[in-house]
């Protein structure tokens, strides 16, 4: 009892030292890479270029992994970077290759619906947010325990909660390859039939 009154006089006496909002380094550091993530996911929407939105993708992801840094949950991080960066950005460049979409600026890239996504992003936003706080609102950290980012609880957490929306998205990222293969045999059929059209009408 009298270590635990000591320890919470001491880290009392610590915060009032520091101040309660004194930000640290590492929160000043989230707050800037947080910053960078978001003005990269905004251009990411915004550009009408293809294959620079893939590129500002890469940014906006490794940011997010930054920030599972600075949370010191370092097995999300790299699962971050080795997923996402080193497999979906790859994947989506390749079906960009393969649906032969422009290298340039695409002027048809606009649907017209800005103002429909950015009230869907609000939306989704504040309903994140409520969530977060609803589920954090009485929630205590256990010091004691494993690390939250560790492999050993975010592998239990994974397989025994996650897994049906985990499964979900790989047959969602095998339909959407899938999808572009299949696209761009249309595109090499069709282009292989042209020119046998044209003999044809010359010869007629």
């Amino acid at each position: 009892m009298t270590s635990a009154s000591t320890a919470l006089a001491n880290a009392a006496t610590a915060a009032a030292e520091r101040g309660f909002l004194s930000p640290t380094g590492v929160e000043i550091a989230f707050v800037l890479v947080g910053l960078a993530t978001l003005g990269a996911a905004v251009v990411t929407v915004t550009t009408r270029q293809l294959v620079h939105a893939a590129l500002w993708l890469v940014v906006a992801l490794g940011g997010i992994a930054v920030e599972y840094l600075l949370l010191t949950a370092e097995f999300i991080a790299w699962v971050q970077v080795l997923i996402y960066l080193g497999s979906v950005i790859v994947l989506l460049l390749f079906g960009l290759m393969l649906t032969k979409a422009p290298i340039g600026r695409s002027p048809d890239a606009d649907s017209g619906n800005r103002g429909v996504a950015l009230g869907v992003a609000a939306v989704a936003a504040a309903a994140l947010v409520w969530v977060v706080v609803d589920a954090f609102r009485t929630t205590w950290v256990d010091l004691d325990g494993p690390v939250q980012g560790s492999t050993r609880v975010t592998g239990e957490i994974l397989f025994q909660h996650w897994v049906l929306p985990f499964e979900a998205l790989s047959v969602l990222l095998l339909a959407a390859l899938i999808g572009a293969i299949v696209l761009s045999r249309k595109d090499t059929a069709d282009t292989a039939a042209a020119p046998a059209d044209a003999t044809d009408q010359g010869e007629s």
